[in-house]
């Protein structure tokens, strides 16, 4: 129990507390793209793996839990961490140089995250919890369904069989898109989450002991990789929609004329 208690009361606890969600917040936004790209596929990848998801029931609010808690206990310990390091220079300037490296840092860190996670509620509002879903997609109902034409397989098991019913997540997605004032606010959200990434895997890679002289500019190289391609890769959805390279399916934009007779 001590152990436990040391994570929750020591500074050297609450990094490490920060190092361990955000290892949970880096392999989750890893897997959200992956998932996410499927929209350049047919309709059926992206409908038939939003419709697992949501067949998972409890397991997967047990992953939104450990997420949501992830996310509270790395704010918690940020926020922490933060008063604790004011608190002891006790208005003491830094050295110039020092100065203007770490206070950067630790601001873009702070307002980075708070514009991620204004970004986080938003999009669940949008896309998980369906409040802030595009007028056209609520006002059509066939816009809201879509039938499965092949099986939707996850590890070579069918999860999802052709004929079924689904929601019409690859609609939402590019409908929603299209609101150019959405879009760029994803984009920028995006483009700021991938900046706190690469500060954040660089104090992972610290807190946890692997930045050294041999291994430092390796792990500098891999973040910086890893947040590029996550940027580009959110980057490409919203981008192909406002291009018009991604166009809603057939049923979907033949839906609002249908409704309207």
């Amino acid at each position: 129990m001590k152990p436990v208690i040391l994570l929750f009361t020591s500074s050297i606890g609450r990094k490490f507390l920060m190092a361990a969600t955000g290892l949970v917040m880096v392999g989750f936004v890893a897997g959200h793209l992956a998932g996410n790209l499927q929209v350049f596929a047919h309709p059926d990848h992206l409908n038939g793996y939003a419709h697992f998801l949501q067949s998972l029931g409890p397991l997967l609010w047990v992953a939104r839990s450990v997420l949501i808690v992830s996310v509270g206990v790395h704010i918690w310990a940020a926020t922490v961490l933060t008063l604790e390091n004011q608190a002891a220079r006790g208005g003491t300037p830094y050295g110039v140089k020092h100065t203007i490296q770490a206070t950067l840092a630790s601001r873009m860190m702070r307002w980075t995250g708070c514009i991620v996670l204004a970004f986080l509620l938003y999009h669940l509002a949008h896309f998980t919890f369906g409040v802030a879903q595009p007028s056209t997609f609520k006002e059509a109902p066939p816009l809201n369904h879509y039938t499965m034409t092949e099986d939707y397989r996850v590890a070579g098991f069918v999860v999802v069989k052709a004929g079924a019913v689904v929601p019409d997540v690859h609609s939402m997605v590019i409908l929603g898109f299209q609101n150019a004032v959405v879009a760029l606010f994803y984009i920028v959200a995006v483009g700021l989450l991938s900046v706190h990434l690469l500060h954040g895997m660089d104090s992972l890679c610290q807190t946890l002991g692997l930045r050294n002289a041999k291994w430092s500019g390796g792990l500098r190289r891999i973040a910086l990789v890893f947040c590029l391609l996550y940027f580009l890769g959110n980057l490409a959805i919203p981008g192909a929609v406002l291009t018009g390279l991604l166009q809603p399916h057939a049923p979907a934009a033949t839906a609002p004329a249908a409704a309207a007779r």
